[in-house]
């Protein structure tokens, strides 16, 4: 397994990759597929933050990916992120996720981050369950707030201290 930078020639993995978790679950709370070109906008308004977008590749492709956003925009928000990270379907309980988001925070804690808030959309016990093994702690729930696939979904919130 490598991890590293994204590059131009990892978004059309990517857009497999997420348009998967779009049309077949409630991980994601879209509802549309998203284009290669809306996906490159989005690691460029990453990246342009100095933020880290980082893929896994096994193989000579691309198993999954992670990255951080702003958690919120207001100024007094900059020292928390909001991590995310997707996994080739087929991957998953293979190591992948728990390699990406070891790699993903130790990046933020070098870069002088406080906080990252995990956002969950429930149930998702291998979600929740990743979260706790990188010891992220649940902080909240809000109940059947969003609605996909004709369905109520409730959204869990999961911090862990980077830095105190």
């Amino acid at each position: 397994m490598l991890i590293r930078k994204v590059s131009n020639s990892d978004i059309d993995p990517i857009v497999r990759i997420y348009n998967h978790y779009i049309a077949t679950t409630t991980i994601s709370f879209e509802e549309q597929p998203v284009s290669t070109e809306e996906m490159t906008n989005r690691v460029e308004s990453v990246m342009s933050l100095g933020l880290p977008w980082i893929v896994l590749e096994q193989d000579g492709e691309v198993r999954g990916y992670a990255y951080a956003n702003q958690w919120k925009a207001r100024s007094a928000y900059r020292y928390t992120v909001e991590p995310s990270i997707y996994v080739a379907h087929e991957m998953t309980g293979k190591g992948v996720g728990r390699a990406l988001y070891g790699e993903l925070l130790e990046m933020l804690k070098g870069a002088g981050y406080k906080n990252a808030v995990g956002t969950i959309a429930l149930p998702n016990q291998s979600s929740v369950a990743l979260h706790e093994r990188m010891g992220f702690k649940k902080v909240g729930e809000f109940n059947n707030i969003g609605f996909k696939f004709e369905q109520p979904i409730s959204v869990g919130y999961w911090q862990l201290e980077l830095n105190s």
